[in-house]
């Protein structure tokens, strides 16, 4: 029994030894990865924010006073000059009662005339002419004020501009405050922001920005902050930035979300990668570096990096990475430190700052 029992524990332990042995002996394949060579590139920091395109001057136009439509004299889309008539409405009655009350006043003016005259051969008081003189007062008042309201009943382009749909159609009855078409000076045209108060030291007016807007994918506008509110939001602790923008082919309208970007600092030599190469774990990020590169195939190594905020499709590494240094941009999730690697940069896409952004 001694010599059984002696003889299956040799086994199993002969066993154990060539399979570890079978294990060591094993090949660890090499991981297929895409890499990059780090090279330094200027780099300027930039703020971003999201914002609305305002008009500098824009109203929904509407009359103070309710009656029926009797012409338009405009049409949709529009463009217009401050002060052009646009609407009017029947105000027969009011002209009516503003022609009596002028040849009221007219009268008056007479009889004053003929006071003035005549006081000079004492033929009339001058209590008379005082009285008369008061009632030609109240006369021109009362024109002035009926010319208001005959007024009231023409609508007028407040500035110039370019007109939206109209909303209204002859005959239509109009009670006051209707809207009737919108108008919106597009030429410059303002995007309004907010930036966190810690950016406020990294401002200042005419400082240049650029935006974005998903209307026109792949373009990029310029302008100039032209105004910083002059206080911050102390629910948010943000503060509201206004930047103008040209708008000569008015191709910006109101309403319209925006992405804003404002460069700050000065432009520093960094190195940089593709945001791809970067891996985030719970202990910080890290890229992954190919050594002893031979013949296509090297060793990866883990190394903790420290960056700047990435920029479209590239980020700046301040610490971490050298320049020359091959590092992975695709396959990382097969590598541990330590792995061999073979590179195939076949299908390597383009990485950039500022994807596909044509400067207007």
């Amino acid at each position: 029994m001694a010599v059984l029992f002696g003889g299956l524990y040799g086994f199993q332990t002969f066993k154990g030894i060539m399979i570890a042995k079978a294990i060591g002996a094993m090949a660890n394949p090499p991981q297929t990865v895409s890499t990059v060579t780090a090279e330094t590139a200027p780099w300027r920091t930039n703020l971003t924010a999201v914002g609305s395109l305002r008009a500098v001057n824009g109203a929904d136009l509407a009359l103070q006073v309710a009656g029926i439509v009797q012409s338009i004299q405009f049409n949709s889309g529009d463009s217009v000059e401050a002060g052009q008539p646009l609407l009017q409405l029947v105000a027969t009655d009011d002209v009516a009662k503003l022609q009596s009350l002028q040849a009221t006043a007219e009268n008056y003016a007479i009889v004053v005339k003929r006071d003035e005259e005549q006081i000079k051969f004492n033929a009339v008081s001058q209590a008379t002419l005082d009285s008369d003189r008061a009632n030609l007062k109240n006369a021109q008042a009362l024109v002035t004020q009926q010319k208001a309201i005959v007024e009231q009943k023409t609508l007028k382009a407040p500035f110039a501009g370019r007109l939206g749909i109209r909303a209204v159609d002859l005959g239509q009855y109009l009670g006051a405050g209707t809207t009737i078409v919108t108008l919106q000076s597009l030429d410059p045209i303002f995007v309004d922001f907010y930036l966190p108060q810690q950016s406020l030291a990294e401002i200042r007016i005419g400082q240049d920005v650029g935006v974005a807007v998903d209307a026109f994918p792949g373009e990029r506008f310029t302008g100039q902050i032209s105004a910083i509110n002059a206080k911050v939001d102390s629910t948010s602790r943000n503060v509201q930035v206004r930047a103008t923008l040209r708008n000569n082919q008015a191709r910006l309208l109101p309403g319209m979300f925006a992405k804003v970007e404002i460069a700050t600092g000065n432009p520093e030599q960094l190195v940089n990668v593709p945001l791809t190469a970067v891996v985030s774990n719970p202990y910080g990020d890290l890229v992954y570096i190919v050594d002893d590169l031979k013949d296509g195939q090297g060793k990866a190594r883990q190394m903790f990096i420290k960056s700047k905020p990435a920029k479209g499709d590239r980020v700046a590494i301040t610490d971490g990475v050298k320049p020359g240094e091959t590092v992975v941009i695709a396959g990382q999730l097969k590598l541990r430190n330590g792995s061999p690697v073979k590179i195939d940069n076949s299908h390597v896409p383009v990485a950039e700052a500022a994807p596909n952004i044509v400067d207007q």
